[in-house]
């Protein structure tokens, strides 16, 4: 893990592989940030006009290395791009720090030591750039030869963030590193457990990582095996996962605290792996589906986080877990299975799963009254093409709540979107047989899913369901701190919503 350091040094005297700054991109060419002071005083001011002869607009991303001036500790200064000059009187915004720190952290891999010189007012603003840096540093290299990629090159992540402008003795500026190392830390375990390969990571495997976590946080764990399962009744998750020789789980994740007076419930989807089961994925689909259990991981990661930074509100996670495969055993489309709520459902298609486990811990978690009840899951391929690869949707049984999300996604820097919940699709799910079919309508199938979802949430709980299947899993090139493969999506969101409840701003 990168280490992370505020500093008072000045640029020139302090020793490491890099000095970072930043460039903003001005109506008439790049613009040398805040913070970069002592860089662009040594180039005699002349910093902005060499960076445009060699190229640089200040355009978010892009990325300058030249020659550290004479006197410098340092033999690199690495210019990154902030994108638009903000107006007069205003400063850069928390997202545009975090993704030049992680753009500058990615591009400085295999160096020691980097300072950051990007600009920083405020404790926010050392929040935001070690939370960018720390992201954009990560790597997942454990199957690497000697930690190799296919190149043979062994450069492992930048080692160590001095933060020049911080203030190690303030407690705004300790409290915001704090917690950017909390929140990093665990969403860079989320994105660990996304990218380890299926054969390593099957329910019994993920239940395992859980309770050791939450023996190390003092975290209440329970897992509920096969018996157990099917001695509860818990016939969604024990259907999805009937066709694996990797039996399910469901990990309960109870983290309390004494001054709490709210409860928050998350839950999330973890097919440890999805063939699609009988109803089988065709060939371009079915590569990357270990990643279907992002919504647990995101979920898991939560509330660790929670745990370690001591929110005064109580979070309970629960993690459905299941491998989804084909074989004699294996749920068939036509049966009906019988829910943890009592509900009987018709499986119409067997790689409409997610659904399936998610309902069954909708409705655990509802027994306990929480507050509230945030679900999060790698659901639909619609909501991809409805959104794209980098936003996920938001649907809720309250307007305020849903909206309170976006707001809260925004803030942190998670893309998302409102989607309505049209009382029309509901229909599309009636069965002849069963109380009710795991499909509808396929136009709309990502809202289909959330009226589906919403029938077991239990009555007069506020709830709210994230379908992060287009940014859990990023298969283009890395940009800004989000790496290639597992994202950590939504795990930042949920934080924030628990960080607001406890402070009463939320609910």
């Amino acid at each position: 893990m990168t280490a992370l350091t505020l500093s008072t040094a000045a640029a020139p005297g302090l020793r490491a592989d890099a000095i970072v700054i930043g460039v903003g991109k001005g109506g008439k060419g790049p613009v040398v940030a805040p913070g970069a002071d002592a860089v662009d005083k040594a180039y005699d001011g002349r910093l902005a006009g060499i960076l445009e002869t060699l190229g640089a607009s200040g355009a978010e991303g892009e990325i300058t290395k030249l020659p550290a001036p004479a006197g410098f500790k340092a033999p690199l200064v690495l210019a990154v791009g902030l994108g638009p000059e903000p107006e007069d009187d205003e400063a850069y915004g928390a997202e545009a720090l975090r993704r030049a720190a992680g753009v500058a952290a990615r591009a400085l891999t295999g160096a020691k030591k980097a300072a950051f010189a990007l600009p920083l007012t405020d404790a926010a603003d050392a929040g935001a750039i070690a939370e960018g840096a720390l992201l954009g540093a990560y790597s997942f290299d454990a199957y690497k030869d000697n930690g190799k990629d296919a190149k043979g090159n062994g450069k492992g992540p930048l080692g160590e963030v001095a933060l020049l402008g911080g203030k190690p003795r303030d407690k705004e500026y300790k409290a915001a590193v704090e917690r950017a190392l909390a929140v990093t830390e665990e969403l860079n375990r989320a994105r660990d457990l996304v990218n380890t390969p299926p054969n390593d990571l099957d329910p019994e495997a993920f239940a395992a990582v859980a309770q050791t976590a939450a023996k190390e946080h003092g975290i209440k764990v329970e897992v509920l095996d096969e018996k157990a399962l099917e001695k509860g009744g818990y016939g969604g998750i024990l259907g999805v996962g009937a066709g694996s020789a990797a039996g399910p789980r469901l990990v309960k994740l109870t983290y309390t605290h004494t001054d709490a007076t709210k409860h928050l419930a998350f839950v999330g989807k973890g097919i440890t792996y999805d063939s699609g089961g009988i109803s089988l994925k065709p060939a371009g689909h079915n590569e990357t589906m270990k990643c279907d259990m992002s919504g647990a991981a995101a979920v898991f990661a939560a509330v660790v986080a929670a745990a370690r930074l001591g929110l005064a509100v109580n979070v309970t996670g629960w993690l459905a877990l299941a491998e989804n495969m084909p074989s004699g055993s294996a749920t068939r489309p036509g049966d009906v299975l019988r829910m943890y709520s009592g509900k009987t459902v018709e499986v119409l298609n067997t790689d409409a799963e997610g659904r399936l486990v998610l309902a069954d811990a909708l409705w655990a978690a509802s027994a306990e009254k929480p507050d509230a009840i945030v679900d999060v899951a790698t659901l639909t391929g619609a909501m991809v093409l409805a959104l794209g690869s980098r936003t996920f949707g938001v649907m809720a049984n309250d307007e305020a709540f849903r909206s309170a999300i976006v707001e809260a996604a925004e803030e942190v820097g998670e893309p998302s979107w409102p989607m309505p919940l049209p009382e029309h699709l509901r229909k599309g799910m009636d069965s002849p047989t069963a109380d009710i079919a795991n499909m509808g309508e396929r136009m709309g199938g990502g809202l289909v899913a959330g009226l589906f979802l919403r029938e077991f949430v239990g009555e007069g709980i506020t709830w709210a369901h994230l379908d992060i299947a287009g940014p859990a899993f990023n298969e283009g090139g890395p940009f800004g701190y989000t790496p290639k493969g597992g994202t950590g999506s939504a795990v930042r969101t949920l934080v924030r919503l628990a960080e607001l409840t406890a402070a009463g701003d939320l609910g």
